[in-house]
Formats: structure tokens, C-alpha cells, sequence
């Protein structure tokens, strides 16, 4: 199966993992861990600007910022970019030690410093190639909020009581008895954090 970027680019998903077969996004309890954390981070990313932008401009002058078009990192710790800034990026990734962060949760913070400290590509310099398809052939995401609810609902912990099973592994699923639990201490206390 291809992969796809979905919303903005850099991110990639397997499309067998995340569509179903009648092209529509599955529903997110069938959707792995991974991705599905990816997608509802991406709702909240598409209208974003680009950080390098906002980085020049700041809040006083937020509207000369260009819309991020590109992610780069992993959820919670990302870099936004536009088209115009993705070189800066890749040229720090490839050349200025980013790639030595990946999966570090100092990732996009380390950019955002280099690129504040006057950190740019040089002239020409490329960043990557992509393969665009119609926007409109993709199906719309999930509402933000339908997300947000559904998350609530559908991922909610299981209580379990353990006394209802015997620790031994050849008798799993098998109720305990009062008596099995003589010898369990439940009013221990365990060190915590």
C-alpha cells in the first residue's frame, strides 16, 4: 500500500491503516496508536503558521505569516513550515545537527533556536520533492470536537477486580476464593513517584 500525507506534508500514514476500503477515514478505534495520535494532532496543526515565520514576524505582525504547509518531529514537539521556510529546516536537519535530535523532546525547540539565531539554508539549497494530489480527492478529517468526544467515549478504562482472577498462569480467568487471598497484602504501601 502507498503512503500518504493527509493535511500537510511530512507526516506520513499507510493508507490501509488509516482508510477504509471505500476511501472514507476509518473510524478511530480501528485506526493503530500511532497514526491515530498523529491525526487528531494534524486537526489541530492545518491552520497553524509557519514557525519560521512567526519567528520574523511575532504577534504583532502574525498576519505576514505564510500557513504551515509541512510538519516535521513527532506529536506535542513538531516544527510548522512553509514552503519557502522547509529548506531552512532540512538544511538544519541534514547539516546542523537535527538529525541527531529526532525523537528527542528538544526536537522542534532546537530548530526554533537555530533558526532564531539567523540559522538559514544557503541559496539553492533544496529541500524535497513531493507528489501532490487534488486535495479535494481526499475525505474531509473528523471534526475536531467529534474527535474530542469520541476519544472520551470510546477509549475509557475498563475497571477490572483482581480478586475475580488466580495469579497462577495455568488457572488464568478462574475466580478466587476467599481463602486464596490470605496471604495478600492489599493494604501495602508502594512507593510512589
Amino acid at each position: 500500500m502507498a503512503k500518504v500525507s493527509v493535511g500537510l506534508r511530512g507526516w506520513r500514514f499507510e493508507e490501509s491503516e488509516i482508510f477504509s476500503d471505500d476511501g472514507e477515514f476509518k473510524p478511530l478505534d480501528e485506526i493503530p496508536e500511532d497514526p491515530r495520535k498523529r491525526l487528531v494532532r494534524l486537526i489541530s496543526l492545518v491552520e497553524e503558521p509557519c514557525d519560521a515565520c512567526y519567528l520574523v514576524h511575532g504577534d504583532e505582525e502574525i498576519q505576514q505569516c505564510r500557513q504551515a504547509r509541512i510538519v516535521y518531529g513527532e506529536p506535542g514537539e513538531e516544527a510548522l513550515l512553509c514552503d519557502q521556510h522547509e529548506a531552512d529546516f532540512m538544511y538544519w536537519f541534514r547539516e546542523a545537527g537535527g538529525k541527531d535530535l529526532v525523537g528527542d523532546n528538544v526536537f522542534a525547540d532546537a530548530f526554533h533556536e537555530w533558526f532564531a539565531d539567523g540559522g538559514r539554508a544557503p541559496d539553492g539549497y533544496a529541500g524535497l520533492e513531493y507528489v501532490d494530489t487534488d486535495p479535494d480527492d481526499l475525505p474531509s478529517p473528523p471534526d475536531a470536537n467529534e474527535i474530542q468526544r469520541r476519544l472520551e467515549a470510546e477509549f475509557e478504562g475498563e475497571r477490572i477486580n483482581l480478586r475475580d482472577y488466580d495469579p497462577d498462569p495455568d488457572q488464568r480467568g478462574t475466580p478466587l476464593g476467599e481463602d486464596d487471598l490470605d496471604d495478600v497484602d492489599l493494604g501495602a504501601d508502594y512507593p510512589t513517584k
